[in-house]
């Protein structure tokens, strides 16, 4: 399974705000220019992770990101289901638009359910805090992106 861009982003924007968890503010460019990817997207991105409460958002001058949630609430299976559209491995996993002829006989609908419950049950396991676990080799590395 690949996750869309768009999980990617989220994922990447909350473990920049985790790595600089004082409470102080980050904003989109810092994070664009740390990871060498378009502001644009990560404007959707955090808008929508605002909206979903995991971010909180300052406007105004000194305005900025931060985390909204502590890093032990955010769980990434529940990101992940969140973020991503549709979790369908296959076409008979949507029985809106399935035209598979063979998905009343077929074996492969069973077994590729099984395999993402359990893809989604490693991810339920962990939290935002489970993936900054080296907080000052995560800066540092933030810091060589942004001279590059």
């Amino acid at each position: 399974m690949k996750l869309t861009l768009y999980t990617d982003y989220s994922l990447r924007v909350l473990i920049y705000l985790a790595t600089f968890n004082e409470g102080k503010l980050s904003n989109i460019k810092d994070i664009a220019d740390s990871y060498k990817i378009s502001k644009n997207h990560l404007m959707k991105v955090t808008y929508e992770l605002g909206k979903m409460g995991y971010i909180e958002t300052i406007r105004g001058r000194n305005g900025g990101i931060r985390l909204a949630k502590s890093m032990d609430e955010i769980n990434i299976g529940q990101l992940v289901r969140k973020t991503e559209e549709n979790i369908h491995l296959v076409e008979c996993f949507d029985a809106k638009n399935n035209n598979c002829v063979i998905t009343p006989a077929c074996g492969l609908k069973k077994i590729l359910a099984e395999a993402l419950h359990a893809y989604m049950s490693v991810l339920d396991k962990y939290t935002l805090e489970d993936l900054v676990k080296d907080p000052l080799q995560l800066r540092m590395l933030f810091q060589m992106g942004e001279s590059e």
